[in-house]
């Protein structure tokens, strides 16, 4: 029987992106100070300093390496949800960000074998039963493609949250036990 499969995203889910890009950004922009409350949408062109572009804020060499864990409870829930489905990481990322995204995997998650890691930006191409994420154009058509979701909350994700009311995920605290109740698999794995 196959396991249920639960795609998990990287950043901003499993570990702080935002936080720590914005972290660099006032440091090396202290004329245009972000906060992570102001972030309200994907598009932050309008917030950030003229030099500071996409490519500049995603894109300092060693960033996705020193990201720090979403919470405490992460690492122990993912390594219970691999022990119990087939958790693949499913996350966006320029090729220079894929070799430092697989390091911070390992280093925190090393239970996550290669073959269950997909840099996609396309997640609704992948077949999955759960999809955790933060990121709206990744949930609405998970939802519309009539999949299963959690959605990690962020000032980002307000206002779909509001529209589409996603079920949270707000910390990583008891996750497999919710997510054994979405699939509607309470049986002891």
């Amino acid at each position: 029987m196959r396991k249920p499969i639960i795609a998990v995203d990287m950043d901003d889910t499993i570990c702080h992106l935002v936080k720590q890009a914005i972290f660099h950004n006032n440091n090396d922009f202290p004329t245009h100070v972000l906060k992570y409350e102001e972030m309200l949408d994907w598009n932050t062109d309008h917030l950030r300093h003229p030099d500071c572009t996409q490519d500049v804020f995603y894109g300092r060499p060693g960033l996705y390496e020193e990201l720090e864990l979403f919470d405490e409870h992460v690492v122990g829930e993912m390594e219970k949800l691999h022990n119990a489905y087939d958790v693949i990481i499913v996350t966006a990322a320029q090729p220079n960000a894929v070799v430092e995204k697989w390091n911070w995997l390992q280093k925190h998650m090393p239970f996550i074998p290669i073959d269950n890691f997909f840099p996609c930006k396309r997640k609704n191409l992948i077949n999955y039963d759960l999809l955790i994420d933060d990121g709206v154009h990744n949930l609405v058509p998970a939802l519309q493609d009539g999949r299963k979701v959690l959605c990690i909350p962020h000032p980002w994700n307000l206002r779909a949250r509001e529209q589409y009311g996603f079920p949270l995920l707000t910390s990583w605290e008891g996750a497999k036990e919710k997510i054994d109740q979405i699939l509607g698999t309470q049986e002891n794995r």
